[in-house]
């Protein structure tokens, strides 16, 4: 999409011109009436001088188009001169979620490309759009300007931040679904089934398979030392006083699923609405599926979202300062480790229930209390 218009420097002097034309016409003073002819026409140049297309091919690029928060996303603007004659002076500008980025683009001479790299902002998590990208000529004196809009809109997905943090405490797993015991040495939730191999315990065939299948199955059963790991994320906006920290407390939540994701731990993410509720299974290496979830996440209303017997092993619910904490230590308490982590300025570490409650003003020092508290 392209448009020709006068700034406001092209429009002061045409009115200017205009009155000067009247003011000599009404008194009879040609010279008057000649300056203001002048203007007018100096303006009329200015547009035909931007009527004409600039000889010039743009290119508009965004890397990468996933990124932590305040991490870095760079935006590229390619720009060819394919015309011989004359330089092209132009003028850039990015919309970025709505707001203005000005790109600074040099002389361009015939035959020659330039290439500009300006940053994204990524301050706030969810789907960004940038874009449109508009290019602007200006004509003889600044008095016209045609603008070229490159009409794509491109989405940058920004995630929250995973920050260091240490692993799940192993050892952990639930003896039966739902049972209370610990299980050291072995663990009875099924988590897959593969063919017979000489020296197998005969114990672990998987009978009902075994028949139907006609070929003799083994069960594998989950690692003791690879625990299921529940994140519940409080998302009441009331638990919040102040909304910045609930960036904190969804990075707190970022952390702990990625890092037992990548340590192969079966995990599932909830929040106390019941909006989200993501699995990831056990051996998967990638928590971007999770980290897409909450990169658009909000703050809602109240609500309560059990967390389902098969992943109380570990449940480790992240809150703020005014969050409901009787209720959510009462939904920790059921696991076998239970863990409440709050995004609090009064920092200090206790136990309610059986249920340990770390307190920290930031994501960081909240994750450095896990660490030191709950991971061996």
């Amino acid at each position: 999409m392209r448009g020709v218009r006068l700034t406001r420097r092209g429009v002061g002097a045409v009115v200017l011109g205009v009155l000067l034309v009247a003011v000599g016409l009404w008194w009879r003073y040609p010279g008057v009436v000649g300056m203001g002819v002048a203007l007018v026409a100096l303006a009329a140049v200015g547009v035909l001088s931007v009527l004409s297309r600039a000889r010039v091919a743009p290119r508009r690029t965004v890397r990468p188009r996933t990124v932590p928060r305040l991490g870095t996303c760079t935006g590229v603007v390619e720009l060819t001169g394919t015309g011989k004659r004359f330089p092209v002076v132009f003028d850039a500008v990015d919309l970025v979620a709505g707001n203005p980025v000005p790109v600074g683009i040099p002389v361009l001479r015939p035959g020659q490309t330039v290439e500009v790299e300006y940053p994204i902002p990524t301050h706030a998590r969810g789907l960004l759009p940038v874009g449109p990208l508009t290019l602007s000529r200006r004509g003889l004196a600044g008095l016209a300007v045609a603008r070229t809009v490159l009409g794509d809109v491109v989405r940058v997905r920004v995630v929250p931040r995973v920050l260091p943090v240490r692993g799940l405490p192993g050892g952990v797993r639930r003896g039966h679904v739902g049972a209370d015991e610990r299980v050291e040495r072995g663990g009875t939730d099924l988590v897959g089934l593969r063919e017979y191999v000489p020296g197998d315990d005969l114990r672990r065939l998987h009978w009902a398979t075994s028949a139907r299948t006609g070929t003799l199955m083994v069960r594998e059963d989950a690692d003791p030392a690879r625990p299921h790991l529940a994140v519940l994320l409080d998302d009441d906006a009331r638990g919040y006083p102040d909304p910045a920290r609930f960036e904190d407390a969804v990075e707190v939540a970022a952390s702990l699923v990625t890092v037992a994701v990548a340590e192969g731990h079966p995990v599932r993410l909830l929040t106390s609405s019941g909006g989200v509720d993501v699995e990831v299974a056990a051996g998967s290496v990638d928590a971007s599926a999770v980290l897409a979830v909450l990169a658009e996440m909000a703050v809602g209303s109240s609500g309560a979202s059990p967390v389902p017997i098969r992943d109380l092993d570990v449940v480790a619910v992240v809150c703020g300062s005014a969050s409901d904490l009787s209720a959510l230590t009462l939904e920790a308490s059921r696991a076998s480790v239970g863990v409440v982590l709050a995004v609090d300025e009064a920092a200090g570490i206790s136990a309610s229930g059986g249920v340990l409650v770390l307190r920290a003003p930031d994501a960081e020092s909240l994750l450095s209390a896990w660490g030191t508290a709950v991971s061996r």
